[in-house]
């Protein structure tokens, strides 16, 4: 279990950290996002016994760790995941996961897990990424860390095996028990993988919740923009509902307390259609696949992005018309800019 309270850190003059406050239960998974730059790695490195905190307190399992009462890294239990696996070259897969260990039972039996077995002899240049990250994960788990910490550790794979690799890292920190903090610049991961999702922005936590509430109901124009692809209709509060331009839909007020809300919507909560009489006009379009993403430069100037099924084929200058289409609560936010 990990409990971080009011962690603070300066580099110099310029502060990195800023009153962060988190906890970790069993073997929960956090996520943690944010931009560059907004503190990610150095909670990490803060975590781990890397860097010492200016003021707060770390209490990791029975550990009570202060400025003033520091522990070091090698006495913490902390297991660490990089992207850039961090292997020995010179040792075989066996001893790497083996490292100093005096029992080598775990090593074998992560292995096993992970479906390493087979190359326990193997050299790391001999490994393909995906096996380079497996073993660096049995190497940490071998040694029973009392938390683990991955700094963004699927950055340098390819999509294919991402999405393969992602769920057998959250299944193998789930058998161990262990409790994670994962680092990543995925939104999809960062979404599909955790059990809560921390975003992060200039060393403070805008929100720290469900993934399914930081993107459906951010608490801040940040988490918002930061988290998707958001963007923001004017709009009058009635009641439950808010009337825009583009129709009413049902909304959650985030702090907003007065008549004018600025609504969000992210592409999948629009809907266009061909209209000559319509409100819009297509801007562009993208192909992805199974879908389309359009731009819609609707009438008052804003243009819109809207994700549709493949088959809707909308030409760049098509007049449309998009409406806000969805039945779930929509966040608004006070306006920071009004147009009457």
């Amino acid at each position: 279990m990990l409990d971080v309270r009011n962690l603070s850190l300066a580099y110099g003059q310029t502060p990195v950290l800023a009153d962060l406050s988190f906890s970790l239960g069993a073997d929960e998974i956090l996520m943690l996002v944010g931009p560059t730059g907004c503190g990610k790695t150095t909670v990490l490195r803060t975590l781990a016994g890397l860097v010492r905190p200016d003021a707060g307190e770390i209490v990791l399992g029975d550990q009570r760790i202060t400025p003033k009462r520091d522990v070091p890294p090698e006495k913490r239990r902390v297991g660490m995941v990089f992207q850039d696996f961090a292997l020995f070259p010179h040792l075989s897969v066996i001893d790497n996961v083996a490292f100093r260990l005096s029992d080598r039972r775990p090593a074998h039996e992560w292995l096993e897990r992970l479906g390493l077995t087979a190359l326990a002899d193997a050299m790391p240049e001999r490994l393909s990424g995906g096996q380079k990250q497996r073993v660096a994960l049995a190497r940490a788990l071998a040694h029973e860390p009392q938390l683990m910490l991955l700094d963004e550790p699927l950055s340098n794979l390819d999509a294919a095996l991402k999405d393969t690799l992602r769920w057998d890292i959250r299944t193998a920190l789930k058998e161990a028990g262990v409790p994670a903090l994962w680092v990543t610049h995925d939104q999809e991961e960062a979404l599909s993988v955790g059990d809560r999702l921390g975003v992060l922005n200039n060393g403070r936590l805008e929100q720290l919740d469900t993934p399914e509430q930081c993107f459906s109901q951010p608490t801040s124009r940040f988490a918002a923009q930061f988290l998707g692809e958001a963007a923001f209709v004017r709009g009058h509060r009635d009641g439950s509902l808010v009337a825009t331009p583009l129709g009413s839909a049902p909304a959650i007020t985030q702090g907003a307390s007065g008549e004018k809300v600025d609504l969000m919507v992210r592409p999948d909560d629009l809907t266009v259609v061909p209209s000559r009489d319509g409100n819009g006009v297509v801007e562009w379009r993208r192909y992805e696949g199974e879908t389309r993403l359009y731009a819609i430069r609707v009438c008052d100037g804003e243009a819109l992005r809207v994700r549709t099924n493949h088959e809707l084929d909308l030409a760049v200058g098509a007049p449309v018309h998009l409406r806000i289409s969805s039945e779930h609560p929509l966040a608004a936010f006070t306006p920071e800019t009004h147009t009457p």
